[in-house]
């Protein structure tokens, strides 16, 4: 399917141009779906291509597949393959934007890959350097590059959106993530947001940081042996009953979506937000119809409290 080959959209993003960096897959993918569900033209990046499979080892997902989908949705979807450490191949990427439609109104930055270099309970001195700040490049100098080449195209008009995407919030991340590296990785991008926020603000721009909760993306599930369909048969033990309250990329794709087409959603600008929060926010659930809330859940458990799963599905 081509990116003409499906009618656009008349939705609340139908005048919108949208860069997701990091579409590939997971959160990345939904969330460019969503987006193009509500009729934007959408511009989807990765390093996995149909000639091409990035260090992650996946060829299960394309940017051109994503760009497919996104046609599908109702909006527009346009695959461009891009290294977001490259800076030369991220100003190719904006300057085709700028010439095809001379703005940018909502900037993703979702670029992640950094899963296989994590050594959960080990300290920093003995983690490799190298994989240790491949992690950084991966989860925090991308979305620098990206942000600094696109955003004077998005700051040309004013309510431009950007969004980044990481794990947990300024909340939820005051404490240990169990790895150097990864809790600097993750906690960067709210810093970010909450730091462009305050730019941004004074051209009438901002930005959000937003993090979905257990994620049962395509690797997540792929790692389980599960699918989509079945992953409430294949619940592991009690020890990890938190997959109880996972949830699919459509479920902070659906919130994110809502956000940018939400004319008041400056009033969110420099904050972080979770997938559950942006569903109660606007009402939206996951593809299945729940609504997920276990970064709540996880922080009564930390108050000390005993809540109950199904009050938070």
């Amino acid at each position: 399917m081509s990116a003409t080959s499906a009618p656009k959209s008349n939705g609340p993003l139908a005048d919108r141009i949208a860069l997701v960096a990091g579409a590939t897959r997971g959160a990345g993918r939904a969330l460019a779906v969503a987006l193009g569900a509500g009729g934007a033209t959408v511009y989807v990046t990765g390093r996995t291509t149909r000639d091409r499979v990035s260090e992650m080892g996946r060829t299960t997902e394309t940017i051109e597949e994503t760009a497919e989908l996104v046609t599908a949705a109702g909006g527009t979807g346009i695959a461009v393959p891009t290294d977001h450490l490259e800076v030369e191949q991220v100003r190719s990427l904006v300057a085709r934007i700028d010439a095809e439609h001379g703005r940018l109104d909502v900037l993703v930055n979702d670029v992640w890959g950094g899963n296989s270099y994590i050594d959960f309970a080990t300290p920093m001195w003995e983690i490799d350097l190298d994989r240790g700040l491949r992690m950084i490049d991966l989860g925090v100098r991308t979305h620098i590059i990206t942000s600094g080449v696109a955003l004077p195209l998005l700051v040309r008009r004013p309510g431009g959106l950007v969004v980044e995407v990481t794990d947990g919030t300024a909340r939820t991340n005051r404490d240990y993530r169990e790895h150097f590296y990864y809790d600097l990785a993750k906690n960067g991008p709210i810093r970010m947001a909450f730091n462009l926020g305050e730019e941004l603000k004074e051209v009438g721009c901002s930005a959000v940081a937003v993090t979905p909760g257990f994620l049962r993306s395509e690797e997540m599930l792929d790692h389980f042996g599960l699918t989509e369909e079945n992953w409430r048969d294949g619940i592991p033990g009690p020890e990890r009953e938190h997959w109880r309250l996972s949830e699919s990329p459509v479920y902070l794709a659906r919130g994110v979506a809502a956000l940018a087409a939400d004319p008041d959603r400056a009033r969110f600008n420099g904050q972080s937000l979770d997938s559950g929060e942006l569903a109660r926010e606007y009402g939206v659930t996951d593809a299945d119809g729940s609504r997920p809330d276990i970064w709540g859940y996880i922080l009564a458990e930390k108050a000390g409290e005993k809540p109950e799963l199904a009050d938070y599905r």
